[in-house]
């Protein structure tokens, strides 16, 4: 059986809206990372301990902008592998994965098998990277505030933790790089011009000896991807929000028990550990929106991968969840890496003084420029 699909998946309507909302998060993504890696590059003082997990996941949110987004919207609306309805034929890889742009299908891959492996597995490394990230920043929180007493990370283990999340990263998406393949599909054939002109189809795709191969290392990507540290995430900031509200009360109670004499010096040191106390919990509220918005994010795409693996669809359940329900879940998953950089302008004050002084740096300097040049000019004039 042999199945003919057109080149167009939507009308132009549909395509320009998905054209739209996809632009949309790629360049707010961009600029968004884009100015966090530069603020924290810039400035020493930003260079903590937390801001280098940050500037982490910003650089891993770069890359899923560069190497996700725009091939995802390609094959949205145009044939790609959305436009299959077998289960065995949905990609097990977690991430954007939309393996090619879809014009290459029309006459074949044209990279060869290597570069069909690498922008596949950068795009697995780069999500798996953003996940173990955030539980890294967890993990970093959550020592400070529960055991603060306990020796703290140092710049040096930071970038040795961020070493190790890569390499992780890497670890965990090697199968999928060992089995991606460039394939053509013998029972698809694309339409293009007349009804009687019809073209292969290629992809580059997941090629696994069996089904329960795939389901397996899928479940693998579900629990160490997704559900492992979601459990770490939402149990170390429930350990933190307690400690925090156990800890808030003793400053009333030592302030409302002093001394008249020292009402003054106990007042401004109450005051001062309210305000520290404060901007404990805007720091931890920033990661905890960080975390919550990955997991509602991905849950989607994930529902849908698990589903296509395992669940028992029809052929027209699938083909509406191929073409409509896909797209959606992937930008949802993309959204969490432009937004990423809106919370920290909003719930972090060193940002956006960061971001402040970076500005009025570069206006500084360009009006340091314009005035220097001025001076010459008027030093030519008076010496002609």
């Amino acid at each position: 059986n042999i199945t003919y699909v057109d080149f167009y998946l939507h009308q132009p309507p549909v395509a320009a809206v998905f054209t739209v909302s996809y632009l949309l998060i790629f360049l707010v993504c961009m600029v968004g990372n884009g100015v966090v890696c530069f603020i924290v590059m810039r400035s020493k003082n930003m260079r903590t301990v937390t801001n280098l997990f940050i500037l982490n996941l910003a650089i891993s949110d770069l890359l899923v902008g560069i190497f996700c987004m725009p091939t995802t919207l390609v094959d949205n609306i145009i044939t790609g592998q959305n436009t299959h309805t077998s289960a065995t034929q949905q990609p097990a890889v977690l991430q954007c994965y939309s393996t090619l742009p879809p014009f290459f299908l029309v006459t074949g891959w044209p990279f060869g098998s290597v570069v069909c492996k690498v922008s596949g597995m950068v795009q697995g490394i780069s999500v798996s990277a953003s996940v173990f990230t955030l539980v890294a920043i967890a993990v970093d929180r959550f020592r400070c505030i529960v055991y603060p007493f306990k020796q703290k990370l140092t710049i040096a283990s930071s970038k040795l933790i961020i070493v190790v999340i890569w390499v992780l990263a890497v670890s965990i998406t090697c199968p999928s790089g060992v089995m991606l393949q460039v394939t053509k599909e013998q029972t698809v054939r694309i339409v293009v011009g007349d009804r009687n002109h019809t073209r292969p189809f290629y992809w580059c795709r997941e090629n696994w000896p069996s089904q329960e191969m795939r389901k397996v290392y899928t479940t693998v990507l579900f629990a160490n991807i997704y559900l492992a540290p979601l459990s770490l995430i939402v149990v170390m900031y429930a350990r933190i929000g307690f400690a925090l509200s156990k800890t808030t009360p003793p400053f009333a109670r030592d302030s409302g028990n002093a001394s008249q004499d020292g009402a003054g010096r106990n007042k401004s040191s109450g005051e001062g550990r309210h305000t520290v106390s404060k901007r404990k919990t805007r720091v931890i509220m920033m990661l905890v929106v960080v975390a919550l918005l990955f997991v509602l994010s991905w849950l989607p795409l994930w529902t849908l991968m698990m589903l296509s693996d395992y669940a028992s669809l029809t052929e027209h359940q699938h083909r509406v969840i191929n073409i409509y329900v896909f797209p959606f879940a992937h930008w949802l998953a993309f959204f969490n890496s432009s937004i990423n950089p809106i919370i920290y302008g909003f719930f972090n004050e060193n940002f956006r003084r960061g971001f402040q002084a970076a500005f009025k740096f570069q206006l500084c300097s360009a009006d340091s420029k314009r005035k220097l040049s001025l001076s010459l000019r008027i030093r030519e004039h008076a010496v002609s």
